[in-house]
């Protein structure tokens, strides 16, 4: 710890240069001390020292372990068995929850790695990218190791189970219980397979304990000639065949459109199940590939993308009383009512181009640079608009007739799916369906019976009761209904 600096590092240092001209270490990681969960010294006095015991008990070795590679390790660390948990639970309970929702879907669907392996699979967009992420994993933590940087290795490492659980695994959980799709199925368990399996082995020295737990199941229940331990493997090497630094880029701006996007849909109140029409996406660029992700993530038709800004919000103009009042007092009202009428548009081009507003006012030339100006943004009617790190995202709000009803289909979808779940049904029951609810949203739903009967599995929908069948009220986005399952 940092008090040994001068009684144990600097002692060791002196007396190997003396003795031997040399130092007595090649790095020294010194460790800042541990304090309380308020940041006070430990002490018996204070009655504030924690048994290390009573954490690793209850929280685990692993979550203690994986708690200290958060800061710079030679800062003071504040810690708490609560603490711990919080850390705990957004790295190691989101890397479990992953694992274990495919070790779900693999005894399901009796998934065997050895029928199946990476090199054989018809791999999409999706798996493409998460193995290059993984492969670019594999050589920043190796690099930071090498440095003795283990927080950052650490935080490389939580960012990725991050985007493997809320992205990847998002958006590849219906390939995992699809039929009709062998192919596909095979491909998403052969690549989560891989990525787990390596994050077993790059895991190891961080939280050994789940490492190993990973590992007995994903490999030494499956190949009994597999290393002994997970410790006994060598430490996993990156493929450069898998690495496309150009789809790790484009799928991070896509990342964030996606979550501009939503911002905007949660600015407008409109759930992401209601479809839209248009987003309109400036200052980054997409491959129609990854816009067809981005249409079915934000539930839009059309994505477009755009150079300006300006297209999609209005400028309001006022001119700036502190540095224009001491040029053009007594004209300022008129200055005003000018940058009023002006095309703010307009003006915002000429600023960005470096230029100026040059006009006259009862004989007066008046010359405005854009600090002269104050700017005010106004979004037009029926758009909704978020920006952040040089990128706007701009969502058409404006509802048709024809997107308010796929809106009701997609919302009785999604109600019927999670009742199918309360009900205890299999993925592959069949159901019968029946709906009261008003004449226009009946039309509306029938003109997407097709689109309803076959996600729910539903091999009739009928306008009204089903006998002998279980009811449920159900809002359509602001109508109400009754719903009628049964099962056939």
């Amino acid at each position: 710890a940092i008090d040994q600096t001068r009684g144990w590092f600097y002692t060791l240092l002196a007396i190997s240069t003396l003795l031997f001209n040399q130092s007595c270490f090649k790095n020294c990681l010194v460790m800042g001390h541990v304090q309380d969960a308020e940041g006070r010294k430990m002490s018996k006095h204070l009655g504030n020292v924690v048994d290390p015991w009573t954490v690793l008990d209850a929280q685990g070795a692993d979550a203690v372990r994986w708690y200290f590679y958060q800061g710079a390790p030679w800062l003071p660390s504040r810690f708490s068995g609560e603490i711990v948990s919080d850390v705990q639970r957004k790295f190691m309970g989101t890397l479990w929850n992953t694992y274990a929702f495919f070790v779900m879907y693999a005894q399901l669907d009796g998934f065997e790695p050895a029928r199946h392996p990476l090199s054989q699979a018809n791999l999409t967009l999706m798996d493409r990218w998460i193995l290059s992420k993984l492969n670019t994993l594999i050589k920043n933590v190796d690099t930071d190791l090498d440095q003795y940087l283990v927080p950052e290795a650490a935080r490389e490492l939580t960012d990725f189970v991050d985007e493997l659980s809320n992205w990847y695994v998002r958006r590849s959980r219906e390939r995992f219980w699809g039929k009709g799709h062998e192919e596909d199925k095979d491909a998403a368990f052969a690549t989560l397979y891989h990525v787990l399996l390596t994050l077993s082995k790059l895991l190891a020295p961080f939280t050994p304990f789940m490492a190993e737990s990973m590992y007995q199941n994903l490999a030494r229940s499956v190949d009994d000639t597999a290393p002994e331990s997970v410790h006994f493997c060598d430490f996993p090497t990156a493929d450069e065949s898998y690495i496309h630094p150009e789809m790790e880029e484009q799928m991070e701006a896509l990342l964030k459109v996606k979550q501009l996007g939503a911002s905007c849909r949660n600015l407008s109140s409109l759930k992401v199940r209601q479809p839209l029409s248009t987003l309109y996406v400036v200052g980054t660029q997409l491959d129609e590939t990854y816009q067809a992700v981005l249409k079915d993530e934000l539930n839009v038709k059309t994505v477009i993308m755009s150079d300006k800004a300006n297209d999609f919000v209005s400028y309001k103009l006022k001119p700036q009383m502190r540095t224009l009042g001491p040029r053009y007092g007594r004209l300022l009202g008129k200055i005003g009512a000018w940058l009023r009428e002006a095309d703010g548009a307009a003006a915002v081009a000429a600023f960005e181009n470096g230029e100026t507003l040059k006009f006259n006012i009862d004989g007066t030339d008046i010359e405005l640079a854009q600090s002269d100006v104050l700017i005010e943004t106004e979004q037009k009617p029926g758009l909704m608009a978020q920006s952040e790190a040089g990128i706007t995202v701009v969502l058409d709000t404006n509802l048709t007739d024809e997107l308010v009803a796929e809106g009701y289909a997609r919302e009785l979808v999604s109600k019927v799916q999670q009742w199918r779940k309360d009900l205890g049904l299999e993925l592959t029951d069949r159901i019968t369906l029946g709906i009261e609810v008003e004449p226009a949203v009946m039309n509306a739903l029938n003109s997407f019976a097709d689109m309803i009967r076959s996600t729910v599995l539903a091999d009739e929908i009928t306008a009204g009761a089903v006998d002998g069948a279980e009811s449920k009220s159900v809002d359509l986005n602001g109508k109400k209904a009754t719903a009628y399952l049964r099962k056939v």
